[in-house]
């Protein structure tokens, strides 16, 4: 039954992705948007951004009753899964700097500009209150 609205939601979560492109340019010295290729076209399942103060901001997000995600905190060569391949902190440092500053913004069908302007402005609140410019 969902199915059927797959290219709806695709598109509206694209829409959601130009949004939020256009509104974090301001931003892009303290929160870096993802990059897409020309030669790929993203349905934006996630909306994956990137800060070094990625706890704080989720944090003061939080507060502000707005809902984020750290998918993959754990890097995959440190997982205990992978245990017996041997490898440590430090054997793939830009895996494991993306896994410390990855942060998923609010990112689903039906977002609302109104909503997405509440993001970037508490976004924008953080990195003037603490001082990351």
């Amino acid at each position: 039954m969902k199915l059927r609205h797959l290219p709806k939601w695709n598109e509206e979560r694209r829409q959601g992705a130009r949004i939020y492109d256009e509104l974090l340019k301001p931003l892009s010295e303290n929160v870096i948007r993802p990059h897409q290729l020309s030669s790929f076209k993203s349905v934006y399942h996630l909306y994956v951004v990137r800060t070094q103060f990625r706890d704080e901001l989720q944090k003061h997000l939080s507060d502000a009753a707005i809902g984020t995600g750290i998918h993959y905190p754990i890097p995959v060569h440190l997982q205990a899964a992978y245990a017996s391949m041997g490898w440590k902190r430090g054997d793939f440092p830009e895996t494991e700097l993306a896994a410390d500053h990855v942060l998923s913004l609010p990112m689903f069908p039906g977002l609302t500009e109104a909503q997405q302007n509440k993001v970037i402005e508490t976004i924008s609140e953080f990195v003037a209150s603490y001082a990351v410019n």
